[in-house]
C-alpha cells in the first residue's frame, strides 16, 4: 500500500506559528527566523529557545553520511531518555509537521494550550505509544492533517502537489533532561549530541546545524528556525 502524501509546508515562521494556534497552542511562543551562525545574529534571537528547527537539502553526501551515522550507533546504542518523544515520519512531505511535533512534545512544559487544542490531545493519545504506533496514528489524525493541508498553501511561495519529490527535510533539535537531541523521522532512533543548557541551547542547536552545512559546502538551502518565547 502506498505511503499518504501531503503538501510539503514552507519553512516560514509565520505559517508555522499560525498552524500550531490553528492546532490549540496559545501564541505564548512564536516561530521566528535564525538569521545567521555568528554570536551577534544569534544575540537577536528571542529568548528562552525551546527548539530549533533545521532544513536542510538531502544529498547523496547527506545520505551516505546519515547511513554511516546508523551502523556506528547500532554499536555504540547511546542511552536514549524514554523522556524524548520521537515518532517515524511515515506520510510524505509531512516532515515540516513532524519537525513541529517533535518541537512541542518535547516541550510540554512549557508551552500553554486551549483545552480543546488537537495538538495536545494527540500528543498525550500518543505518548505512551512506540514511535511506529505514533506515525500510524498521525496517518488517522483528521484535524492535523486538514490543518497541514491549510497552512502548506499560505506560505510566500506556492506550494508544489503532494505527488512532487521535495528533497529538502526538517529536523528539530531540542533538550530533553538535559541533553541536545536531534529528531528526524527519518532515522531508526534520536540522535544524542551531547549536554546542554536553557541558556546554551540554541547556540548549542547551532553547533550541530553548522555541522550539516560543513558537510555539504557547496548547498545553500539551509534555514534555521528557533521557537522562542514571545
Amino acid at each position: 500500500m502506498d505511503s499518504p502524501r501531503w503538501l510539503p509546508l514552507e519553512s516560514n515562521p509565520e505559517v508555522m506559528t499560525t498552524f500550531l494556534n490553528r492546532l490549540g497552542m496559545k501564541p505564548t511562543w512564536q516561530f521566528g527566523d535564525v538569521y545567521g551562525l555568528d554570536p551577534e545574529l544569534l544575540s537577536m534571537v528571542p529568548r528562552p529557545v525551546c527548539a530549533v528547527l533545521l532544513l536542510f537539502p538531502i544529498t547523496e553526501k547527506y545520505e551516505t553520511y546519515k547511513q554511516e551515522e546508523e551502523a556506528r550507533l547500532k554499536i555504540e546504542k547511546p542511552n536514549i531518555s524514554p523522556d524524548a518523544y520521537f515518532i517515524k515520519q511515515t506520510i510524505g512531505n509531512a516532515c515540516g509537521t513532524i519537525g513541529i511535533i517533535h518541537a512541542v512534545a518535547n516541550n510540554m512544559k512549557h508551552l500553554e494550550f486551549e483545552s480543546d487544542s488537537p495538538l495536545k490531545k494527540f500528543i498525550e493519545k500518543t505518548f505512551q505509544m512506540n514511535p511506529e504506533e505514533r506515525a500510524a496514528f498521525l496517518e488517522q489524525d483528521e484535524s492535523i492533517r486538514v490543518t497541514h493541508e491549510s497552512s502548506a498553501q499560505e506560505g510566500q511561495t506556492e506550494a508544489p502537489s503532494a505527488d512532487e519529490r521535495v528533497n529538502l527535510h526538517f529536523i528539530s533539535f531540542v533538550n530533553v533532561g538535559g541533553q541536545l537531541y536531534e529528531l528526524d523521522g527519518r532515522k531508526p532512533a534520536p540522535v544524542v549530541h551531547g549536554n546542554t543548557t536553557e541558556e546554551t541551547f540554541l547556540e548549542d542547536a547551532v553547533v550541530v546545524c553548522k555541522e550539516f552545512m560543513t558537510r555539504d559546502p557547496d548547498e545553500l538551502c539551509f534555514t534555521i528556525i528557533a521557537l522562542s518565547k514571545d
